[in-house]
């Protein structure tokens, strides 16, 4: 036996949601959008020259940057595109983060920020929420190299105001602060105005949530142009082309169509909003998410046993056993009104049952 295994670089990956094979689901677990993309990208898909395939894609991607950048008012130089907003995260880390200084993110966040640090070896510290869930500005004025953080905040749902966004970016001017966008479609409002003040901000968002097209795997960073560029230098140096055809076409009907994405963006946060109320009459108590899932607990039910009866009924939710303070909340995905009275109604009759 050698000792190859000594120089093998071995993670514990991140874990996905659950993607069940099983029909006649309600699948509340991944915070998808339960609306089909916009009716462009449909007609794009069934219109594509599929001649296009044998050719390696544009590997700057440009028509789906120049809609981006269009759709913002920014620089085509401004916008980076990537597989999902994992990817461009992850090229964001390898890119920006390389100080000794450990990074700073929150304790209770997206579960990927620790997995690309360790991957990566980039020194990383975790800073409390507080009670309440909340990231606390202050607690990021302290020496690092560099900060990461969603805002709204996953798995929790809540929602930073832009002006205590700005005061970490403002306080931070030396390092990159990278607020990940993936929710912000839902009801917060964007840090896409601070680029203009501040040049260490990079924003990510992602066509998996409020565009319907998690399936097709379309995320972006927004910054300056020479923080793009270096993002950019670092993809090419890895895979120049990361984003494939079809990919592209879809995403360019997807951001042209606007009237459609608001349409379903509003569904979605309306029955938000009515399921708060749900939850409320049932006994759960959760923050005031801001984003397209709701995190709840209940002060008598087990959260993991919870979990397991809804599987089984064919209603699949999220359950997070790590950190400690977490193991008795549920991530709820806010589905169709339909899916969603549906999970009500098990919920009325678990209820009884107790």
């Amino acid at each position: 036996m050698g000792n190859w295994e000594d120089n093998i670089r071995k993670v514990t990956p991140y874990v996905p949601g659950e993607q069940p094979k099983k029909e006649n689901i309600i699948k509340l677990n991944t915070n998808e959008n339960p609306y089909p993309p916009a009716p462009g990208v449909v007609r794009a898909l069934k219109e594509m020259d599929t001649d296009l395939l044998r050719r390696y894609p544009d590997p700057s991607a440009a028509l789906l940057v120049d809609a981006i950048a269009e759709n913002y008012g920014l620089k085509p130089g401004q916008v980076f595109v990537g597989v999902g907003s994992d990817d461009v995260l992850a090229m964001a880390f390898l890119t920006c983060f390389n100080s000794d200084k450990p990074i700073l993110f929150p304790d209770i966040t997206y579960s990927f920020y620790d997995v690309w640090a360790k991957l990566l070896r980039i020194p990383y510290e975790v800073i409390p929420l507080d009670k309440d869930f909340r990231l606390v500005s202050s607690d990021y004025k302290r020496e690092n190299g560099g900060i990461v953080f969603p805002n709204p905040n996953a798995p929790t749902g809540e929602l930073k105001p832009l002006d205590e966004v700005e005061e970490i970016i403002k306080s931070n001017r030396d390092v990159i602060v990278i607020v990940d966008e993936a929710y912000i479609d839902f009801g917060g409002e964007s840090a896409l105005p601070l680029l203009k003040s501040y040049d260490n901000l990079l924003i990510a968002q992602t066509f998996s949530k409020s565009r319907s097209m998690a399936g097709m795997r379309i995320g972006y960073l927004l910054g300056n142009e020479k923080l793009i560029k270096f993002i950019n230098d670092c993809k090419y140096s890895f895979n120049s082309y990361t984003m494939n055809q079809t990919a592209i076409v879809m995403g360019v009907e997807a951001v042209k169509d606007r009237e459609y994405f608001l349409s379903c963006r509003e569904k979605i946060m309306d029955t938000r909003e009515w399921a708060k109320k749900e939850f409320l009459d049932l006994g759960f108590s959760f923050g005031d998410s801001m984003s397209n899932f709701l995190f709840v607990t209940h002060p008598t039910y087990d959260a993991e046993e919870l979990f397991e009866d809804l599987r089984d009924a064919g209603i699949y939710v999220r359950h997070f056993k790590k950190p400690e303070r977490i193991k008795h909340y549920l991530r709820i995905t806010i589905g169709t009104r339909e899916e969603m009275e549906r999970l009500f109604d098990f919920l009325k009759q678990y209820k009884n049952k107790q």
